[in-house]
């Protein structure tokens, strides 16, 4: 694991720009979006110092194969999980799991009480992933994704116990 800090934003564009090219049905942002003229060192740089945030990545063989990052929501004692990225090589491998458990760790650490997520319907990997890892559905529907059918569903574990 290797928290960055918004020097490394080399190492975090890569893997988001994967993570949108690979995975584009997940995640709320489009690979359009961060392309062209999206694509501007001042703009990695500002999503890696959102203030109050930790990101990680996971490294396998000395390359980084996973992303994941913990930020303060509005409610207090909550944070978000967002950002969430294991590349095809680091599936099936623990990935995801150790970078659930370091934002945990970190939201524990900065006395969150609940850590709360947003997984769009059909992502069987991630529920699975979450579920084993102690989230549950809120039954609280998320933002509306970009093919304007589909929703995120809100995901949370108490912190507290």
């Amino acid at each position: 694991m290797r928290v960055l800090t918004e020097g490394d934003w080399r190492v975090w564009r890569e893997l988001r720009l994967a993570a949108l090219a690979e995975a584009a049905y997940a995640f709320g942002s489009q690979l359009a979006d961060w392309q062209g003229d999206g694509d501007r060192e001042e703009r990695w740089r500002g999503r890696l110092a959102i203030p109050g945030s930790y990101n990680v990545v996971a490294m396998l063989d000395g390359q980084p194969v996973g992303m994941a990052s913990g930020v303060p929501a509005d409610q207090e004692c909550v944070v978000e999980l967002i950002s969430m990225y294991v590349a095809p090589v680091g599936r099936g491998r623990g990935v995801g799991d150790h970078l659930l458990r370091a934002v945990e760790q970190w939201a524990r650490q900065v006395g969150a009480r609940t850590l709360r997520l947003a997984v769009v319907e059909g992502n069987m990997n991630a529920w699975a992933l979450y579920q084993r890892n102690g989230f549950h559905d809120t039954g609280e529907l998320g933002d509306l994704m970009p093919d304007g059918i589909r929703r995120e569903h809100i995901m949370v574990k108490n912190l507290a116990a």
